[in-house]
């Protein structure tokens, strides 16, 4: 299940109390976010193992469309349940009841929409061996549905550390589900990734039952209206907007992979018509899967770069509500300087050293067949986090439209563009090589429109040196990783650490890093201990 976001009640009755509430729910936010991407990734990694190549690339074309369905649910559950409560005061409960009908009347909504959209899913896609999972995965975007809106009252309420038990205990169940049945499913002859979606499903039943135990469905309102208890038309509305910008973002981080997984299955197709030894649900799901663990890796420093990042923009709406111009100049330019310099950290090991990678979580075979990929991929991977910085911006300085339209044209530019040069290209390798171009292509382009977005709204964005220095490093450390060959996973673990050492050098012999740099770390370490 996708993370469900943090945010704080809007007005806390006790600002120092809040305060060191706020300071400890973010430590168990923190272990919970850490536990999650390490759950997460060992989930990736045993998938492979429990279903095959073939099954992984198989359940990554399930799971690239439900995620983008799933996570538009989560995110826009969570976030409005979120601020309706926090704002409701002592109608807290009454509130919650309101809007939690709302969200299980659109949750069930969505998760039929997803079944009726399934076989044409399946049929864009050229996999008929996809539907019976697809629809299995509608049941599991309804009970997200019934489950989002909990979490986002115990979010509201402050309950941190209950939030952050339940998406450890979310993550290890959905890891076991996913897991123990597929391969439980696979060895007894039936289709392991519908077993793997069928313990997603109950994963998830379990724990919105112990969500339900916490925290009740509310009161119904039997008294005068109350403007903080939300009318259900006015809260819908207001909901779809963020629901939009979700499902914006989570369509462009799925549209590559779902483009690519057309083609591969028609040139599989052609393939076998060719020769008829070929299999061609295997070749094509199995170069699926390849890409999948390119994605795995390309999308790390995205994830990584807002666990740090999301931190620094805390006063910017602030800033812009009193009118102060050159306090917004200062923090967009500083927290976005701040976000490229840690992105190129976590970029300059994927793109020097892609096959190594892909090969100490997958094995040789996946390293020899998506090391080109992953190391395209992973740059463009770079230039989306960016542009997710400049979404992040213009949504805290009250630009939502511009954002959107933002992530909306990088969707549109990324489909078009795989879609011209996959259906080009060879089967196989070629294929995977040319859905990264493109979509790296497509993401620099909307990176740079979005950096030029910010700059107009907020006057700065990365410094232009900054931005020099640190993805012109990256791009040296992918030609020379070219040379470097794919190594053991003892010697991955050394070569990781020395390139992050070799990144670092590079910046502070370019006057990138100095002194100013370590007293703004500790600045803010130390405002963290003292909350």
């Amino acid at each position: 299940m996708a993370e469900e976001p943090i945010t704080a009640p809007e007005k806390p009755a006790n600002e120092a109390a809040d305060v060191q509430k706020a300071g400890r729910g973010g430590m168990f936010v923190l272990a919970a976010k850490v536990f999650f991407q390490l759950v997460g990734f060992a989930q990736q990694a045993l998938l492979p193992a429990a279903l095959g190549l073939a099954g992984y690339g198989a359940f990554a074309r399930v799971s690239a469309p439900s995620n983008v369905v799933s996570n538009v649910v989560v995110f826009g559950f969570t976030q409005g349940v979120s601020r309706t409560v926090a704002g409701a005061g002592e109608k807290e409960q009454q509130a919650f009841r309101a809007a939690y009908r709302v969200h299980l009347v659109t949750g069930l909504v969505m998760a039929l929409g997803f079944a009726a959209a399934a076989p044409l899913i399946a049929g864009f896609q050229k996999a008929p061996h996809i539907l019976a999972p697809l629809l299995v995965m509608a049941g599991l975007i309804l009970v997200y549905g019934a489950y989002a809106p909990l979490v986002g009252y115990l979010n509201g309420k402050g309950q941190f550390a209950r939030q952050a038990t339940l998406d450890m205990v979310a993550a290890t169940l959905r890891t076991a589900g996913l897991v123990g049945l597929g391969y439980l499913f696979r060895t007894r002859g039936e289709s392991g990734v519908l077993g793997s979606v069928v313990g997603a499903v109950l994963a998830a039943i379990v724990v919105c039952t112990i969500a339900l135990v916490w925290t009740g469905t509310g009161r119904a309102d039997t008294g005068p209206s109350d403007p903080r208890v939300p009318q259900a038309k006015a809260y819908l509305i207001g909901l779809v907007p963020v629901m939009l910008a979700q499902l914006f973002t989570s369509a462009l981080m799925q549209a590559d992979i779902s483009v690519l997984g057309h083609y591969l299955s028609t040139g599989a197709d052609a393939a076998h018509a060719l020769d008829a030894t070929v299999d061609a649900k295997k070749v094509s799901d199995e170069w699926v899967g390849v890409y999948r663990g390119c994605q795995l890796f390309a999308f790390l420093p995205y994830q990584l770069l807002f666990s740090v990042t999301q931190v620094l923009f805390p006063m910017l709406a602030k800033a812009k509500k009193e009118g102060d111009a050159k306090a917004v100049e200062r923090l967009v330019s500083r927290g976005a300087r701040l976000g490229a310099v840690v992105l190129g950290l976590f970029a300059s090991v994927v793109v020097t050293l892609p096959s190594s990678l892909l090969g100490f979580v997958y094995g040789k075979d996946v390293a020899a067949r998506g090391g080109d990929a992953l190391r395209v991929l992973a740059l463009g991977q770079a230039a989306f986090a960016m542009l997710g910085l400049a979404t992040t911006v213009l949504v805290s300085l009250g630009r939502e439209r511009k954002a959107m339209a933002l992530t909306a044209i990088a969707l549109v530019l990324t489909l078009t563009a795989t879609g011209l040069a996959v259906g080009n290209a060879a089967l196989g390798g070629p294929q995977l090589l040319s859905s990264a171009v493109a979509t790296s292509v497509s993401l620099v382009v909307a990176a740079l429109a979005g950096t030029a977005v910010v700059r107009g709204e907020a006057g700065s964005f990365v410094p232009a040196k900054t931005a020099i220095r640190v993805f012109g490093t990256l791009i040296a450390l992918a030609l020379v990783g070219r040379f470097v060959p794919t190594l053991g996973k003892p010697l991955t673990v050394v070569a990781c650490a020395s390139v992050v050492l070799v990144y670092l050098v590079v910046l502070v012999v370019t006057r990138e890093l100095g002194a100013d740099d370590v007293a703004t770390i500790k600045g803010v370490l130390g405002r963290k201990k003292a909350a």
